[in-house]
């Protein structure tokens, strides 16, 4: 077995800096651009910059993992079921792969664990809160 370290946010880096004054960032080499919604940066939110602060520094080992969403279509790849596509829903606090016959406007829903699925497709952008300096994304080629 071996031990490879890999950024947690491959691609990306994390910074902290005034929005009116993000000339310095965009003429960096490597970076192609701040994460935005249209041409208006958007900031991470600092909890959960926080929490991977807290995460990184606890020395628990951690690996990059798939942004999951209810309502997002996935894949299944476990063993049995590999291969088969659905929406993940939430009932009763358990996580359900929903598989549907559209022809016959029918579904059955299977309890799944959710490391046992990857998305499909994009990933909605969330909310955006007022911007100011606040810590943001910029994306870089790796």
């Amino acid at each position: 077995m071996k031990q490879v370290n890999a950024p947690l946010f491959p691609g990306y880096v994390f910074c902290q800096f005034d929005t009116q004054k993000r000339l310095p960032i965009l003429v960096t080499p490597g970076v192609i651009s701040v994460v935005s919604q249209g041409k208006v940066p958007l900031p991470v939110d600092e909890a959960e910059i926080a929490a991977i602060r807290t995460l990184v520094s606890s020395g628990v080992p951690v690996e990059p993992w798939p942004f999951l969403e209810i309502g997002q279509k996935v894949r299944i790849e476990s063993d049995a079921l590999q291969g088969l596509e659905g929406i993940l829903v939430q009932f009763k606090g358990n996580h359900r792969v929903v598989l549907s016959v559209s022809l016959l406007r029918r579904s059955v829903a299977l309890e799944i664990d959710r490391a046992s699925v990857r998305p499909l497709g994009p990933v909605r952008v969330g909310s955006m809160d007022a911007i100011g300096p606040h810590r943001l994304l910029s994306e870089v080629v790796a």
